[in-house]
């Protein structure tokens, strides 16, 4: 066999041989294969593989990664001084395992070089300030809680409150941009593993993406390696390729758990939830390898996505990556059932680089979207016991379902930024008798962007468009607008009423002040 001779060779070649000595599931012990590094690649005589985890005096210990059982006696030998990966340009548009194995049927993959799987970091001198914004086509992200290139931005939420949805919305979108996307799938069902592959095909986004899979059924030392796995991915296309590329983790409580398992039985003493201590290192290492350098102005974002049981994001691991991480999206169960897609909390979420990238349009957006929800929020506490609304707290909640009605997202649905600005101009300058067509909206808006004008300088034919486009789908509520019409007479009647009475108060006061006498 191929693979015999692979090891015969390595042994020929007289590269560091060991025997097997002690087996603890996936924990071998192993006497001789010194001198060697942690994390070296080890080949055994069936040609199954491991990594050393740990050098002592007298022995090693190798983290089998294949689940066939050995023998003792068996004999292995170094393959390689690191652990590595194979990468390349040939791997975009292909799903792959850990071991960078294709596994979607569609023939094998010439890689163009080797990478570090435990790459380190770039070091703080060698980065740069951000920038650039991600076009993530959502508007309330773009807008709101805005992504810039070397971003890390996490996504936390309870389960089914489609974290891997919003995910796979922001990977579909780069089929648009330079972008390229490494999806990281980590201990997945067979299901939701073709479901993605699925949704990524049909809207022609797997062409920028290399998806990285393992399944539950892996072992655990698998799923534990296959997050460094997709960061190698990224890092050759960032620091090599000068690529920018965005990783996103689906998901890293999969991994922290399978690290645990891992740690519990090489007997590290646990932590908090059982954890190791050394867990918030093994994040923080992780999601230090993105960001922009400075030698080639290219960026790798990471987008980790957690698990927060409940939607308790002040659980060990939620807490963990928000310190890590420059801001997070934070999904909420009841926006989710109250059929908002994504089901984002405005009032959770938040952005750490602010408006990176954004023209002053869409700053000026983002403060009339924060004001006008939170004039809904208010007048939404007050409508759930049943108060009755001022007509300005009326106006608010009226326009804040409009808002919500507008952002609504499905799979697939995605506007560049100047169509979000014509989306958002239209909703939030709207008067409360203007009734505006979401849907006609949404479709017109496609055929409205292509037409715009403008330099850094100037709006262009942004005001004309867009009033153009407000024409098209806006009709008038005659009643709603009489009602309007009737209330403002009645509060300037009052007012003019109030000035005369302060006026006349004025007067009086006046006219009784002493006279002194001039003597």
């Amino acid at each position: 066999m191929e693979q015999s001779k692979q090891f015969e060779s390595l042994v020929a070649a007289g590269n560091p041989v060991g025997e097997v000595i002690g087996i603890d599931s996936f924990l071998i012990k192993i006497k001789g294969l010194q001198p060697t590094n942690v994390r070296a690649l080890v080949r055994f005589d069936d040609d199954t593989r491991g990594y050393v985890h740990h050098v002592y005096e007298d022995y090693v210990m190798v983290m089998k990664l294949d689940p066939t059982p050995l023998r003792i006696g068996a004999v292995c030998v170094i393959e390689k001084p690191d652990l590595l990966t194979n990468v390349g340009k040939n791997y975009i548009g292909r799903v792959i395992n850990a071991f960078g194995e294709p596994i979607d049927g569609k023939g094998p993959i010439t890689p163009d070089m080797e990478w570090e799987i435990f790459h380190s970091a770039p070091m703080l001198y060698e980065r740069e300030l951000l920038d650039t914004p991600v076009e993530t086509g959502i508007s309330i992200l773009d807008l709101e809680y805005s992504l810039a290139r070397g971003h890390r931005m996490a996504m936390l939420g309870d389960s089914k409150v489609g974290k891997t949805a919003l995910a796979s919305q922001v990977a579909i979108n780069q089929k648009n941009t330079d972008v390229t996307v490494i999806y990281v799938l980590i201990a997945k069902r067979q299901r939701d593993v073709a479901e993605l592959v699925t949704n990524l095909e049909k809207n022609d986004a797997l062409k920028k993406a290399v998806v990285v899979v393992t399944n539950s059924f892996e072992s655990l030392i698998l799923t534990y390696l296959v997050p460094y796995v997709g960061a190698a991915h990224g890092e050759y296309f960032w620091h090599k390729c000068n690529m920018d590329t965005i990783v996103i983790y689906d998901d890293l409580t999969a991994h922290a758990q399978a690290y645990r398992e891992i740690s519990l039985i090489a007997g590290v003493s646990p932590g908090r939830d059982s954890y190791p201590g050394d867990m918030f290192y093994t994040h923080s290492s992780l999601l230090e390898r993105g960001g922009k350098t400075a030698s080639n102005h290219a960026s790798q974002t990471l987008i980790p996505i957690v698990y927060a049981p409940g939607g308790d994001i002040t659980a060990y691991l939620p807490t963990n990556i928000m310190s890590i991480t420059d801001g997070q999206w934070i999904l909420d169960g009841q926006i989710f059932r109250d059929t908002m897609r994504p089901a984002v909390s405005t009032a959770l979420s938040v952005t750490r680089v602010g408006g990176v990238g954004q023209n002053k349009r869409q700053k000026s957006l983002a403060d009339k979207l924060n004001l006008t929800l939170a004039g809904y929020r208010s007048a939404e506490e007050y409508a759930h016991f049943g108060t009755e609304l001022s007509p300005q707290a009326q106006a608010d909640y009226d326009k804040g379902k409009v808002l919500f009605k507008l952002m609504n997202q499905a799979i697939g649905e995605i506007y560049s930024f100047v169509e979000q600005q014509f989306l958002m101009t239209i909703v939030l300058d709207s008067a409360p008798e203007e009734i505006i067509n979401i849907n006609l909206l949404k479709q017109k808006v496609h055929d409205y962007a292509p037409r715009l004008q403008e330099d850094k300088d100037t709006n262009g034919n942004f005001d004309e468009l867009c009033a153009a486009l407000k024409a098209e789908v806006t009709t008038i509520d005659e009643v709603k607008r009489a009602t309007i019409e009737k209330q403002a007479k009645i509060e300037a009647e009052k007012k003019r009423q109030a000035e005369e009475a302060a006026k006349a108060a004025e007067t009086e006061n006046a006219s009784t002040e002493p006279v002194e006498d001039k003597k």
